[in-house]
């Protein structure tokens, strides 16, 4: 049996460069419950549960075997002489063959066969990489198939370099398991093991992991484990058992996280990308439409116990993409939490509403008073707010301050606040430039962890749009969620009511638009946006990360100040931060600092450190002083 011309393995002792590594080379694998194993030389063990059928066979190198049923819906059968590349399917009663659910790689995409991949044969060339602390992120999202031209991983690596020299410490990859076509944003997955075919072969992942780490970059990963896609979804049809239809989320049934193999799948999922890829951490979404309302431990307290049980040794971070409390460690004792952060929406909107005047959509409850909303943010972490769309009250971060500032993630732009909108434009495009550079640098110089998205560093204007390639009725589905989506991110532009007024998210053009255009950073207007956040990110290394470790919950103090003025003292472990920052058009009188200014915007702003200070229209001060000013209680 040989590779077939699809897949070919990789020669993992060149880097992304082409040079050969050096050092201890280590092989890795994960063991997994479904789909197949290697339990010998050339010995492969498969195993399917399909609790719905009496009979299974494994359809491989075009001969069908029967599978042997093995108790609790599970089958297996293992298979002598089978080498890496080998194709294989299973095979349904009725004759239809589908995809390995736990597919390593698939030789064309979903509707392809899966194919034998030998996940020790890739030699890992930083086996010494820890990680970072996550006080030191600095988040970069990227997409890979928009990141670069030619949208591989090999592409991707290429310029990892030059992300970890602006100081970038994360880079956050949008998912990349297989979904259906060629182009996609990666969250309608339908194979949640298997890269996607278009990105390159599960050792080219690897790679650009290995090369990653090589220039002192952790790698995290997004993944979606609430839903399944909507086309190629091969388990809805095949094994009805993995839902639940007691419970419905926006996609249709809930998965059945009751069920032992299927919870198995989802946390077995967690660790196979953690152990065999050796990402350093994970960003689940959605995860208030994980429902798992009847098992005794919500499915992801049990993912995230067994992460930091089962992956020692090194550092490994879980983001959710909200702040929900019950998945937070209550009881810290100097143990990290099961989840180190969440995505912050509320600064993102208030940020958003006075950076554009925008207040439509998500962004609606903010429309009042955002600065004082985005000021509550900055110094406590979250605010009580109101749900996008019933507008009841929640708590959506932890508005009593009980976490570290660190666990907030806060963006001013990412995927889904630049890709729904009904253009994609990026906020280079809504905003006045001396706005966004004072909104800029209270996103970097802040405690909370910042987050960009891919091309935010050199001021890329060319858009970011959804796109997906879907054929038929669901082609028009998706086109017509366009016009819903583009609602609630930034509204409709004037006289577009008719979702075939927006550009078609299934044409490839859609697709092509929103590749970066690398040429942009050579410019005057590129380079000087890259040499300003290279500055920012050197500042927040040098005067706010080492005040971070240590850090007490609480550490945030928000002054009196002028309307449309934030004035905000962080009191961290061994220094105070300050930040002064007018967002009028008018000048205004902001409370003094002491110590020492590390950034104004504009380079005219002045402080002598006397007493109040003059700040001119859309101007900001950064300071520190090294000693401690006041002492927090709980109360504020």
């Amino acid at each position: 049996m040989s590779l077939t011309r699809d897949f070919t393995p990789y020669d993992s002792r060149r880097t992304a460069s082409g040079h050969v590594s050096s050092g201890a080379p280590v092989r890795r694998s994960f063991p997994k419950s479904w789909g197949a194993e290697h339990v010998g030389e050339n010995s492969v063990l498969f195993r399917l549960w399909a609790p719905d059928i009496e009979r299974l066979r494994l359809r491989i190198a075009g001969r069908n075997r029967e599978m042997l049923p093995a108790g609790q819906g599970w089958f297996t059968l293992t298979v002598e002489g089978v080498e890496p590349g080998t194709p294989y399917q299973f095979v349904m009663p009725d004759g239809k063959a589908f995809a390995d659910p736990a597919s390593r790689a698939q030789d064309g995409g979903v509707d392809g066969h899966s194919m034998i991949v030998d996940p020790a044969f890739y030699r890992w060339n930083m086996p010494a990489w820890k990680g970072h602390a996550w006080e030191e992120a600095v988040i970069y999202e990227m997409h890979i198939g928009t990141f670069t031209s030619e949208g591989t991983f090999r592409a991707a690596a290429s310029r990892l370099a030059d992300l970890a020299d602006l100081g970038f410490t994360v880079i956050q990859l949008m998912p990349v398991s297989e979904f259906p076509g060629d182009r996609g944003w990666g969250y309608d997955s339908a194979l949640p093991y298997a890269p996607h075919h278009a990105y390159g072969s599960p050792d080219d992942m690897k790679a650009f992991v290995d090369a990653a780490h090589r220039v002192g970059l952790s790698v995290m990963l997004d993944v979606v484990y609430n839903h399944f896609g909507p086309a190629g979804n091969l388990i809805v049809s095949n094994i009805p058992s993995f839902f639940d239809p007691q419970f419905i989320t926006p996609w249709g049934p809930s998965i059945n996280f009751a069920q032992p193999a299927v919870r198995a799948f989802f946390i077995e999922n967690a660790l196979y990308w953690l152990e065999e890829f050796n990402l350093d951490g994970l960003r689940i979404d959605a995860v208030d439409e994980i429902l798992d309302e009847t098992s005794e431990k919500h499915i992801l307290v049990e993912l995230a116990e067994r992460v930091h049980s089962e992956t020692t040794g090194r550092r490994r971070h879980l983001v959710m993409e909200d702040h929900r409390a019950i998945l937070r460690n209550p009881e810290r004792g100097g143990t990290p939490d099961a989840f180190v952060a969440g995505w912050n929406n509320d600064a993102y909107h208030a940020a958003h509403v006075i950076a554009t005047g925008e207040a439509v959509g998500h962004a609606g409850p903010f429309a009042a008073q955002p600065v004082a909303k985005l000021a509550a943010c900055l110094a406590h972490g979250g605010m009580p707010s109101q749900d996008d769309d019933e507008q009841d009250a929640r708590s959506d971060a932890d508005a009593g301050g009980s976490s570290p500032l660190t666990s907030y993630i806060h963006f001013l732009q990412n995927h889904d606040h630049v890709g729904n909108r009904a253009h994609g434009e990026r906020l280079i495009s809504l905003s006045e430039p001396g706005l966004l550079d004072v909104m800029t640098s209270m996103l970097l110089l802040s405690p909370q962890v910042p987050m960009m998205f891919m091309g935010e560093e050199y001021g890329e204007v060319q858009p970011f749009a959804f796109f997906a390639e879907y054929e038929g009725d669901i082609a028009m589905t998706t086109w017509a969620n366009r016009l819903i989506e583009a609602e609630k991110f930034g509204g409709l532009p004037e006289g577009v009511t008719e979702p075939w007024q927006l550009d078609n998210p299934n044409a490839p053009e859609a697709f092509e638009k929103s590749k970066l255009r690398w040429e942009r950073r050579d410019t005057a207007e590129g380079s000087a946006a890259y040499g300003k956040i290279r500055d920012l990110i050197g500042k927040r290394r040098e005067h706010v990360v080492p005040g971070l470790s240590g850090m007490p919950h609480s550490v945030g103090r928000v002054l009196a100040s002028a309307p449309e003025t934030i004035a905000i003292d962080w009191q961290l472990s061994d220094r105070l931060v300050q930040l002064r920052a007018n967002l009028s058009a008018s000048e205004v009188e902001a409370p003094g600092i002491s110590g020492f200014v590390i950034h104004r915007v504009p380079e005219t702003v002045v402080a002598d450190g006397t007493g109040p200070l003059v700040m001119p229209a859309t101007s900001l001060l950064a300071a520190i002083s090294r000693h401690r000013i006041f002492e927090y209680s709980s109360e504020r």
